[in-house]
Parts: structure tokens; C-alpha cells; sequence
């Protein structure tokens, strides 16, 4: 273990992260890779791959995204805005692109194949997204004369049209969330909140007349007619498991559900470990995002305040709409569980995601002394 008294990068990132976010995002990774040996063989067999196929490449995206995470934690508040940007530029191209040369699959295009590698634009675009909105909330609330709020709405248009013409509706619906939650921090008016709630309700309404696949789904839920094999098998493996499991390897869903590697996977913890798995796996969840917000509101600076909460949001609503489906409270949608789902592009994504959650809450050393750190907020300046 590194000592107080050593200045070296390493130490200093050491003593002044967030501990207990790291030690909630390994046992994420880590629950991951073992459900993965647990949903996938099955999946891996019935396409006619080796049946350690899914569990092997998880281990293997893994790696890299930890690695990610931990450089990313690494960075100062003005490298992670920088970083956002250009991230941001790059995701905003790559969107537009995926609508002409995008892997088509289920009748929608949201994927990019790039030297035999599948890359989710939109995955990547959600933290640099939730990051430049809350450095343009922090800039308006330092000048009002810059129209901060004006570019974040500009934005979230631009954003938003990009992911409805995929279309990936679910991505929507978490972007929009997120950015409301995010200017509703901000300070906005009961105007903009009514105003806000029409247009999500006129959306919804929209996406229910326009694409029929929505509107089968929530057709489906309400009624419970029509095809609703993936989401009843979901609910049922979670039953059947009880509290304490089948047992590693019995489960019966991943047999059956496709996804049961990547959008199910809940499901299949729940038939093989038990509700008690699913209790915990909620609980991180729970205290990931509870913490965040804690940390958030007690922060000075405005950017950091928005951003920390916006990351953790998008985390948490993403994480919410993942179990919701498995236990049938949602209509289904193919949204990964975080850190957990078989899937490079997402886990790499949250790995940046929440490491500019433990750049952006690591405790700035006022100084380095015998008795150790004192810290301060990240926005004062050390006496020269």
C-alpha cells in the first residue's frame, strides 16, 4: 500500500478516490464475468460456437475496460470536459454515419463496423453528452448573458433526432431522463418543467402511432397478449429460483431466451443464485447511485454537482429499465445491464462513464503533510 507521505500520481490517486466506488464497480465487473460462465455456454452452443465463446470475450473486454476506467479516473475536471468534447464530436459523426453504413439488425441501425469491431455510437455518446450539458448548465449559472441552457437544449434536439431515426427509442427515453433530471438541478422554472413533461408525454404518444414495434410492445404488456415468450420466461426463472437458487449451471431459461447472456441475464442470476443475488446486485446498484447524489449535492462546483449526477443517473435508470423488464414491470426493451450484460461497446462505455465519476469525486489534497491528507472542495485553490 502506498504511503501518505508519497507525491507519486499513483499514490495520490490512492488517497484521494473514491474508494467505495471502485470496490462497487470491481464486484460489478466481477459479477459480470461470473454470470457470464453461468448464462452463456448454453447460448454459445445453440449458435454452434465453443461453449465458453460469450464468457471468454467478456473476460477479454473486461480487461481493457477496467484499465479504462482506472486512466479515466486519473484525469483532472478540465481533462475530463476536453475529453467529453472531442469524444462527443467523434460519437456525433459516428451517429450520423451508422443511418448510411450501419449494420442492420431487427430493422434498425445502430451499429458500426470498423476493421471487424461492432461499436454502439450511442453508447459512447451518453457520458460526453451528460458532461458537456452539465458544463453548459455550470457556464450559465456562472454568466446568465452565456446561453448556456439554449446550446444544452440544441443539443439534446440534435441527440435525440439521431437516436429516434435509428431508431432506438429506449436510448431516448434514458437521454431525455437523464438531461431532465440534470436541468431540473440547474434551477429550472415550473415552465420549463410543464413545458418538458408535454413534450415527453407528446413523444410517447408519437412513438406509439409511429413505429409499430412500440407499439406492440407496450400493446403487449398492458394486455399480456401477442408474444410475450422472452419477458414471461424472465419472470418466471426469477420464481423458480426462490431465494437461494437452483443452483451454478441447473437454471433452465438460459436453454431458451436468446438473450439470456445479455438483456436476460438478471433472469438467469435469479434462477441459479437466487432472489438473494438479485437483492444484492440491486443494492450496488442502489448505493452506486445513492452515493453519487449524496457527493453530488454536497459539491460546490456547479459542473461537477451536474455531472456526477447525470453520470449516475443515466447508470441507474439504464440498470432500472434492465431488471423492470426481467421482472416483467416494463415493456420489454434491449437495454443491458451495466457492468453485467455480455457486450464490449457497452461495458467499455461504462467503464468511461464511471471513471470520470471517480476522477470527478476524488478529494483535491489541500496538502501533503506527516498527518496525511486534508481534502477541500475541487474548486478551491491551494494557498501558493
Amino acid at each position: 500500500m502506498a504511503s501518505r507521505l508519497d507525491r507519486s500520481p499513483v499514490a495520490l490517486w490512492w488517497w484521494t478516490v473514491d474508494r467505495w466506488f471502485l470496490a462497487a464497480f470491481l464486484s460489478l465487473m466481477g459479477l459480470g464475468i461470473v454470470l457470464s460462465f453461468a448464462a452463456s455456454p448454453a447460448v454459445a452452443e445453440r449458435i454452434g460456437l465453443d461453449g465458453f465463446h460469450f464468457a471468454t470475450r467478456q473476460i477479454i473486454f473486461t480487461i481493457p475496460a477496467l484499465a479504462v476506467m482506472i486512466a479515466v479516473s486519473f484525469l483532472e475536471t478540465r481533462q475530463i470536459r476536453r475529453m467529453a468534447l472531442v469524444m462527443l464530436c467523434i460519437m456525433l459523426v459516428m451517429m450520423v454515419a451508422v443511418l448510411f453504413i450501419g449494420v442492420e439488425v431487427k430493422g434498425a441501425r445502430r451499429w458500426l463496423s470498423l476493421a471487424g469491431v461492432s461499436i454502439q455510437p450511442s453508447e459512447f455518446l451518453k457520458p460526453a453528452f451528460v458532461v458537456i450539458c452539465a458544463w453548459l448548465f455550470a457556464e450559465h449559472d456562472r454568466q446568465p448573458d452565456i446561453p448556456g441552457n439554449l446550446f444544452a437544449m440544441i443539443l439534446l434536439g440534435l441527440v435525440v433526432a439521431l437516436l429516434v431515426a435509428q431508431p432506438d427509442l429506449g436510448q431516448t427515453m434514458l437521454v431525455l431522463g437523464t438531461w431532465g433530471v440534470m436541468f431540473f438541478m440547474a434551477g429550472m422554472s415550473w415552465f420549463w418543467i410543464i413545458a418538458l413533461g408535454v413534450v415527453g408525454a407528446t413523444g410517447l404518444f408519437a412513438a406509439y402511432t409511429i413505429f409499430p414495434h412500440v407499439a406492440g410492445r407496450i400493446d403487449r404488456f398492458l394486455t399480456g397478449e401477442g408474444d410475450t415468450f422472452q419477458v414471461d420466461m424472465g419472470r418466471d426463472a426469477i420464481i423458480n429460483g426462490g431465494w437461494f437458487g437452483v443452483g451454478p449451471g441447473e437454471g433452465t431459461v438460459k436453454r431458451v431466451i436468446p438473450d439470456s447472456h445479455a438483456d436476460f441475464v438478471f433472469s438467469v442470476a435469479g434462477e441459479e443464485f437466487g432472489i438473494i443475488l438479485c437483492l444484492i446486485i440491486m443494492a450496488i446498484f442502489a448505493f452506486i447511485v445513492l452515493r453519487g447524489l449524496r457527493t453530488a449535492l454536497r459539491e460546490h462546483d456547479d459542473f461537477t454537482r451536474y455531472a456526477v449526477a447525470g453520470l449516475v443517473v443515466v447508470f441507474g435508470f439504464q440498470s432500472v429499465i434492465n431488471m423492470g423488464v426481467n421482472l416483467q414491470l416494463m415493456p420489454a426493451k434491449g437495454m443491458t445491464l451495466p457492468f453485467i450484460s455480455y457486450g464490449g461497446s457497452s461495458l467499455i462505455a461504462i467503464a468511461i462513464s464511471m471513471g470520470m465519476v471517480l476522477s470527478l469525486t476524488r478529494k483535491k489534497p489541500e496538502k501533503l503533510r506527516p498527518g496525511g491528507f486534508s481534502a477541500m472542495p475541487r474548486h478551491a485553490v491551494p494557498a501558493e
